[in-house]
């Protein structure tokens, strides 16, 4: 599968973080410093015989991230005491927690869709590890990338198509997250049956059944930690366990936020529609939406009309009440967070 973003390198800077704490001030002079500003204006502690820049030096920290003792995937072990692992684990997990803006989206968009992703898994016998792959893969967003994968899991149109997914002009499954979760599930089914392992079904996701099979043939190995691959997948399970490592533990990464700062569940109803539609907004205004709306919650309908000749049933999401997304669902992630 195409990862959102593939074959970008994000360079990511550290975050300033100033901090009100005790620390002593550095004596060095500065320097050709000609930032000085008032030291009133500053929201730190202060101190008038401290220019600007040596405020800021003396102010000024950024933490590393303590890697886990021990950590798991799906129920396996992943090995810490490899200082390889340790140390490509350790570089995702600064690279998440410090961009900080990219993960705050995140955690914020998985309070409204973890719930319908845990509950495909745990119906198809899938860990629930693997939700933490969709955000990897998209972000938890309807994204197409640059070799043309759409959705929450990064179809092609060929696998897609190999998974029932239905893609013509008129309806793309790949944007339709229950859809598209059975799918994913199909694949990662027929890969943990080929490989045994599913921290090897996760790699095959990203790099393909033949290609990875290929390379444990060639390397001799028979396990993902142990191969030599291509820098995407190589760093594609460590991404998934850093992601893991901070939804599980976000205050430890620095993540503080309130329940009602999460994104909430969409409130809807569902109806169904077995013949053709040949206008949506006339459609979405009947049925007491509007096509804004329509279209948001149902991202699979990609144009203004549904071609339904063979008369398939689709189920459609509609509002609960109202025209528009106006109704607070409850908040759902399992981890608790201080007001």
């Amino acid at each position: 599968m195409s990862r959102y973003y593939s074959m970008i390198i994000i360079a990511i800077s550290s975050a300033l973080l100033f901090y009100s704490c005790g620390k002593s001030h550095s004596e060095e002079v500065v320097q050709n410093d000609n930032s000085d500003k008032e030291i009133e204006e500053l929201p730190i502690k202060k101190d008038k015989q401290l220019s600007y820049s040596q405020q800021v030096i003396a102010n000024y920290q950024v933490y590393a991230m303590p890697t886990p003792a021990s950590l798991t995937f799906a129920g396996e072990k992943v090995p810490l005491q490899n200082i390889i692992v340790k140390e490509a684990l350790d570089r995702e997990l600064h690279s998440n927690t410090y961009w900080h803006s990219n993960t705050f989206y995140y955690l914020k968009r998985a309070n409204r869709w973890f719930p319908v992703i845990e509950k495909i898994l745990e119906e198809q016998g899938i860990p629930d590890d693997f939700k933490y792959l969709a955000v990897i893969e998209s972000g938890l967003l309807n994204v197409t990338s640059p070799s043309g994968a759409k959705g929450f899991w990064q179809f092609m149109k060929k696998t897609a198509l190999g998974h029932s997914l239905e893609v013509s002009e008129d309806v793309d499954e790949r944007l339709h997250l229950e859809k598209a979760t059975m799918a994913a599930c199909e694949y990662l089914k027929t890969s943990y049956n080929k490989f045994g392992n599913w921290t090897l079904a996760a790699a095959s996701y990203n790099m393909g059944k033949a290609g990875l099979n290929g390379q444990l043939a060639k390397q001799k190995a028979d396990n993902y930690y142990d191969l030599l691959l291509n820098i995407e997948t190589g760093r594609y399970v460590y991404r998934i366990l850093a992601v893991k490592c901070i939804f599980e533990n976000p205050q430890q990464y620095g993540f503080n936020f309130r329940q009602e700062d999460l994104y909430p569940p969409y409130q809807t109803k569902t109806i169904e529609v077995d013949s053709s539609i040949t206008n949506i907004v006339n459609f979405a205004h009947e049925a007491g939406t509007n096509y804004k709306t329509l279209k948001m919650l149902n991202p699979w309908l990609r144009t203004n009309k549904l071609d339904n000749s063979s008369g398939k049933v689709y189920e459609l999401l509609i509002p609960v009440s109202g025209e528009g997304l106006d109704q607070v669902g409850e908040f759902s992630m399992k981890f608790v967070q201080n007001d």
